[in-house]
């Protein structure tokens, strides 16, 4: 699946990001838990130079909690600060601040010493489209500053939020890279609906879908629809929409909607906790 979706805001907020890099001290990174590499823009890095970094992984209640903490001592081993949170229930949220200021202690010390004291910390928050960056601004800040919305897009201009007298940052608008050239990457994205649903075919995602949870754990798909997991993902996708009374009139199956129902499932956390990727040795996040 070859994916091509950038819309001109894209580019704009990649132009917007270098522009304000002069008043920024630190970027606040938001990935998802359930897919950390695939969720880091690659273009972010080239972007932010040499600012100091803190890596938030969101979402955390919808991934595993083992494989996080792994997540976790990945980053810190890279010199990375890195926190899981997630920024609907609010965990973890009071932490970030603190991590912040880990980030940038350095900095500000030199700052101190050349006199320069009293200044907020100022941090740039960035990720891609609906992993949870206006959601965690708002939670943090305490206030609806942000918009929200179950949808990749919503932020569409930089804005500045003051947390408290001591930090301020700036939210932008959710970016993509120009094109997916790891099949992976994309069905990743497109699962956990980073990429609008409207430009892809929901059976061909959800045949995806199964044949990845099919070789992760099968029992995720069996103790959710009480179906057996057949070899051809596409037919166990049918048992399911025939299970759960997704029928047309003639006694057919309507894929469609059984294969809405399982990315919903699997988005809203029905499945359980699941991450779809591992920190490995040959793991495609690379900080440099």
């Amino acid at each position: 699946m070859v994916i091509q979706w950038y819309p001109g805001h894209m580019v704009k907020t990649k132009r917007q990001i270098q522009e304000s890099l002069k008043l920024i001290d630190v970027i606040i990174e938001i990935l998802d838990s359930r897919i950390p590499e695939s969720s880091k823009n690659p273009d972010l890095d080239k972007l932010i130079s040499d600012k100091p970094k803190v890596v938030l992984l969101n979402k955390c209640d919808l991934a595993q909690d083992s494989v996080t903490k792994e997540w976790i001592k990945y980053y810190r081993s890279k010199g990375i600060t890195a926190l899981e949170i997630d920024s609907i229930t609010g965990k973890n949220i009071n932490k970030v601040y603190n991590a912040v200021k880990v980030a940038t202690s350095e900095k500000f010390e030199k700052k101190a010493a050349k006199g320069i004291v009293g200044r907020p910390v100022r941090a740039l928050v960035a990720g891609i489209p609906n992993v949870g960056k206006s959601s965690f601004i708002n939670k943090i800040s305490s206030k609806s500053n942000a918009q929200t919305g179950d949808k990749p897009g919503v932020t569409k201009n930089k804005q500045w939020i003051k947390v408290n007298k001591d930090f301020e940052l700036m939210d932008t608008p959710g970016i993509l890279w120009p094109k997916f050239d790891d099949e992976k990457v994309a069905y990743h994205l497109a699962f956990t609906r980073a990429i609008k649903d409207e430009i892809l075919d929901p059976e061909e995602l959800s045949v995806k879908l199964i044949e990845e949870l099919m070789n992760k754990d099968k029992d995720i798909i069996i103790k959710r629809y009480n179906v057996d997991v057949l070899k051809d993902a596409y037919e166990t996708l049918k048992m399911i929409g025939k299970k759960r009374g997704c029928m047309v009139s003639g006694g057919g199956i309507d894929t469609q909607r059984a294969a809405i129902l399982i990315l919903d499932d699997f988005r809203s956390g029905k499945l359980g906790k699941i991450t779809l990727e591992y920190p490995t040795s040959e793991s495609i996040v690379e900080e440099s």
